[in-house]
């Protein structure tokens, strides 16, 4: 092997960030783990107005449901920026 592959292995398994807990990812699973308490923390039943049905549905899915759509808005946007 030349010394360029194996270096670069040793690189791939200790580098790249997969691993490494950044203040901005431990601020991301704060607020994750803080979404989901309040999320299940409510978890009365409610009435929500879907254009024209009314449905009665729990809280706490209305607002997972809402913060799924919300996550995936924002992937979105990020994709399409990069």
């Amino acid at each position: 092997m030349s010394p360029s592959t194996s270096s670069g292995g040793s690189k791939g398994g200790s580098g790249g960030g997969g691993g490494v807990m950044t203040p901005g990812r431990i601020a991301v699973a704060a607020l994750a783990v803080l979404t989901l308490v309040f999320i299940f923390e409510n978890t009365r039943s409610t009435k929500i107005r879907l254009l024209i049905p009314e449905v009665t549905v729990p809280l706490w899915m209305a607002l997972f449901g809402t913060a799924v759509i919300g996550a995936l808005c924002g992937a979105y946007y990020m994709r399409r920026r990069k």
